[in-house]
């Protein structure tokens, strides 16, 4: 007997604003007693700029969870100490390893609520940190968007998390529609699954040109200087000051450093909801179609990396995936109905326009982090020690030279070592650039036609050559991809080199 569909409700899943809440999310906590954390929050930007932030949370007082009552208050409560735990981390002039009780208790409390990770992550910073200028519009419209909290108050920042919320919006939609497909493959409905997918494929589309709005309003300098820091999480982070990570201080006799990945769009749903009900499969980084099946593997890896991003997910949404995977069916009605030709080419328009998106991910990765990262590389390299000399941040650590000059004329073998001598630090930070192209790569592999696995298997340019915003020659075109380590919304996600995930926009 087949395990039954999955009913978006028993997740907390809106139909129409997918995995946003139903229910907007809330600018104020209503119970006067959370004042502290509000004015706190509401005055971030100017007490880390005065670097005043540590002291007034070291005399804010503990405040009990027992205030927050509805689901509503229990997110607004996570967004507001996940944005006062990293400005307290990372708003000083070196991190620092550890968080207050004033921060860690209530944080702690919140997180086991709603079944989340007591990190700043992209439910924190995204899904449950905005809000519509007018609540008669969509909020899959850019131009109906604000945030309610940043780090810097900058409209940079706040445009990098909109993007990701319109983008939610816009693709919401999707989720029932091919919910309505796995119901229809299962009655051996073609007609009903090539229609959910030619709507699919055209919803990717329109995601792609949301994803392509970014430069509109976010500097790639801003964001990687400004913005990405304070998005860095306790993981991987010896470089940027946290070698052991962050302790969490909840008075208890035993307080161990934590070490958690910092917000990323891996951490979206509703991406990964894309490749589990299209079946595509993806592998560890560097490992090729069927060396799994050679080597005798028949199980996932044990760290993979789609399982640990959906430990940052809340709880609903990750079981909701894990669910859906254990129904998808699409892939297989269509590859044993290769001959109803309407249907094999919606569903390859589909890896196709997903292809397209993940393409977009990898020029706006090298857009905001390759290319500002050799920037600053190359005036540390122009500057003395002592004019170099800053706060140890993110940001600062991926600036500091490594004694192998970086010449783009130079032999591969120099190119190699740079590669290896010179690593940016993302917010949890791993090999980005080569996992993200074998992502993009392997959304193909499953097209029915030969002719689509072809199209999509090109490589017409390198990554980064061409400015695809405005199609003028990019700032540094010409230059090789290098291996960036970086994940999160700042590197927009990370990858070991012996595990394997989705590529996330």
């Amino acid at each position: 007997m087949l395990p039954p569909i999955p009913a978006l409700a028993d997740y907390g899943i809106s139909p129409t604003h997918g995995f946003l809440p139903e229910v907007l999310p809330l600018t104020r906590l209503p119970d006067p007693y959370y004042n502290k954390w509000e004015a706190i929050t509401a005055n971030l930007q100017a007490l880390i700029l005065s670097k005043r932030l540590r002291g007034v949370v070291d005399r804010l007082p503990v405040l009990s969870t027992i205030g927050l009552e509805h689901d509503a208050e229990w997110r607004r409560a996570y967004s507001l100490l996940s944005f006062m735990a990293h400005g307290y981390i990372w708003g000083g002039d070196s991190p620092s390893d550890r968080l207050p009780p004033a921060i860690a208790v209530p944080l702690l409390k919140v997180s086991q609520h709603l079944e989340v990770l007591p990190v700043a992550t992209y439910a924190a910073l995204c899904l449950w940190n905005f809000k519509p200028l007018f609540v008669d519009e969509d909020i899959d419209n850019l131009e109906n968007l604000a945030t309610l909290n940043t780090f810097t108050g900058s409209l940079d920042e706040s445009w990098f998390y909109l993007v990701s919320v319109a983008m939610e919006a816009r693709g919401a939609p999707i989720i029932p529609l091919m919910l309505t497909a796995v119901a229809a493959a299962r009655q051996n409905d073609a007609p009903t699954v090539t229609r959910c997918l030619t709507t699919f494929a055209e919803r990717l589309d329109d995601l792609t040109n949301l994803l392509q709005r970014m430069h509109e309003s976010c500097d790639p300098t801003i964001f990687y200087n400004r913005i990405r820091p304070f998005l860095a999480g306790s993981k991987n982070m010896a470089e940027a000051g946290l070698p052991n990570g962050v302790v969490y201080e909840d008075g208890s006799s035993d307080e161990p450093y934590r070490q958690y990945s910092g917000g990323s769009n891996a951490q979206s749903s509703l991406i990964q909801f894309f490749d589990v009900v299209l079946g595509i499969e993806h592998r560890p980084t560097g490992e090729k179609r069927g060396e799994s099946e050679r080597e005798g593997r028949t199980q996932a890896p044990k760290h993979n990396f789609i399982m640990e991003m959906r430990r940052y997910m809340p709880g609903p949404h990750a079981r909701f995936l894990g669910d859906v995977q254990a129904v998808a069916n699409i892939r297989d009605f269509v590859e044993d109905n290769r001959t109803a030709r309407p249907l094999c080419l919606a569903y390859d328009a589909c890896l196709s326009m997903l292809r397209a998106l993940r393409d977009k991910h990898i020029a706006i990765v090298t857009r905001y982090i390759v290319l500002p990262s050799r920037e600053v590389r190359a005036r540390s390299r122009s500057r003395s020690p002592e004019a170099t000399r800053r706060k140890l941040n993110l940001a600062t650590a991926s600036r500091q030279p490594q004694g192998i000059a970086y010449d783009v004329r130079g032999a591969v073998a120099a190119q190699q070592q740079q590669k290896q001598a010179e690593k940016i630090k993302g917010t949890g930070g791993t090999a980005l650039i080569s996992f993200l192209k074998q992502a993009r790569d392997e959304t193909g592999e499953p097209a029915v036609e030969e002719w689509t696995r072809r199209f999509m298997s090109r490589q017409v340019r390198t990554e980064g050559q061409g400015d695809f915003f405005a199609g003028k020659p990019e700032e540094g075109a010409g230059l090789p991809v290098e291996e960036v380590e970086v994940t999160g919304l700042a590197g927009i996600w990370t990858i070991d080199d012996d595990v394997g995930g989705i590529c996330n926009y």
